[in-house]
């Protein structure tokens, strides 16, 4: 995915959940749209360097959006939770995903189970059907994993539990992390955080759910500035 071009600035706060203010290069303050409804846990700091669009349509009440975030060891994190969905599905339609290849047919927010959940993607084609949830993993542990998720979430249980439904079903279902954060080795659940999200997708592994975690990859300036879907790294369970 390539974003829009990009403006630096530096972060002073980032506050009801959906607003940060930012100080620009030319030390002007905004503020901006942040478009991640989590916690942003071990995400932001005062001082962190930012890359945030703009927007030039006058029905917008905020002219900028917060996209990206630099830690103190100047590793990127995709602040903005709109873009993974469409990052791994390029990715999947590239054919860069061996373990999601030969589904000639893809949709996106398809109803699906008793509660009327909408799958992020749905593949289908002569292997038959692949229900494919995708999960955006941001928050930092103490050495180099990411951790899923940064606050509870009966949501994303209920995903998993929908997962293991289908599954059930004769479906092939699959929980697809993308680590948004780069310097990350692995993945593992959040347990310490949400305990029932850790021993459900635990639940979800043994019932058949494919867990599979792939990095993003960070590139270009700020006028061609790409991220796609990298290697594939361990899930620890």
């Amino acid at each position: 995915m390539r974003l829009p071009p990009l403006h630096r600035g530096t972060l002073i706060r980032r506050y009801k959940r959906f607003l940060a203010d930012v100080r620009l290069q030319d030390g002007t303050e905004v503020i901006a749209h942040c478009p991640n409804p989590g916690s942003m846990k071990t995400c932001w700091e005062p001082g962190w360097e930012v890359l945030m669009t703009h927007h030039t349509d006058k029905k917008r009440k905020l002219k900028w959006t917060f996209e990206v975030a630099f830690d103190g060891q100047d590793h990127p994190i995709l602040v903005n939770t709109a873009r993974p969905n469409r990052i791994v599905e390029e990715a999947i339609v590239a054919g860069t995903i061996p373990s999601l290849s030969g589904y000639p047919d893809l949709r996106r927010e398809v109803r699906y189970g008793r509660e009327k959940s909408r799958i992020d993607l749905l593949l289908e084609g002569a292997k038959g059907r692949c229900f494919v949830e995708v999960k955006s993993v941001t928050m930092a542990d103490t050495g180099a994993g990411a951790m899923f998720p940064d606050s509870v979430t009966a949501r994303g249980t209920r995903h998993l539990r929908e997962l293991m439904a289908q599954k059930a079903a004769g479906d092939r279902a699959v929980l697809f992390f993308l680590l948004s954060r780069g310097g990350r080795t692995h993945l593992r659940p959040a347990d310490e955080i949400d305990t029932v999200y850790g021993e459900t997708l635990r639940q979800a592994i043994a019932a058949g759910v494919e867990v599979i975690a792939h990095r993003a990859i960070f590139s270009g300036g700020l006028v061609d500035y790409t991220i796609t879907c990298g290697e594939a790294v361990p899930v620890r369970t």
